[in-house]
């Protein structure tokens, strides 16, 4: 007849809480890891991006990897971009929403994956995505800056290679707002940099969660599950 342990009732079983616990510090581990990147990319940012002021050319390896960086980032937003212009080819729409859609596609495609972490409860990774608005903001900005270089875009600077309708000019110049440009462009430029800098900022409230917090509401819970 097999043994029984009358007392096995008091022998709490870890191992799922270490294993519970092990995995919450390797993902708190991953977060901070990530932070750290996204702190130095918010630092260098305005050094090496290709339309800022202050950037130089230079052979460094951290020029390389931005340089790099910044081409993958505009063929994707490029494409992005277009994709929306092309909505409105295929299905009929207003002249002015047909220039304004690129950027809208471009803006709502890092927008809709953040609401959609969000709503999943990754408030995480719904910050990476918020960080990736403000950078596509970024882009928008510098476009917009280039909108008094005339409503033709020429073939060398289009995204397809061929001579385009300048969004913005068209579009500034229909409300009258072409001779704001250089304001509309640093304002929108100020609100890249804000959202980015509050991804930032709610990025290290995750990785350094508040553990007392969490105490007090795992032991509200276990007094919940006593009544």
């Amino acid at each position: 007849m097999p043994e029984t342990n009358p007392f096995k009732h008091l022998h709490k079983d870890n191992s799922k809480e270490e294993k519970s616990e092990s995995v919450l510090q390797s993902r708190i581990l991953a977060k901070r890891v990530t932070l750290v990147i996204f702190v130095l990319f918010l630092l260098l940012f305005p050094h090496y991006a290709p339309w800022e002021p202050s950037y130089r050319q230079n052979d460094s390896l951290t020029q390389q990897i931005f340089t790099l960086y910044f081409f993958v980032a505009n063929q994707t937003l490029g494409i992005v971009h277009e994709s929306g212009h092309g909505v409105c080819y295929i299905f009929p729409c207003p002249e002015f929403l047909t220039m304004a859609n690129g950027t809208i596609f471009q803006l709502l495609f890092p927008g809709l994956i953040g609401y959609y972490y969000y709503r999943k409860g990754n408030l995480f990774a719904a910050l990476i995505a918020l960080f990736f608005v403000g950078f596509s903001l970024q882009y928008t900005a510098w476009y917009l800056s280039t909108a008094h270089e005339g409503l033709i875009l020429p073939a060398h600077k289009s995204f397809l290679g061929v001579d385009a309708i300048h969004d913005f000019n068209y579009m500034l110049s229909a409300v009258g707002l072409l001779a704001y440009e250089s304001l509309i462009a640093g304002l929108t430029r100020f609100i890249a940099y804000l959202m980015m800098l509050a991804a930032v900022i709610g990025m290290f409230f995750e990785a350094f969660p508040n553990k007392n917090k969490k105490i007090v509401k795992r032991g509200w819970r276990r007094e919940k599950k006593d009544f």
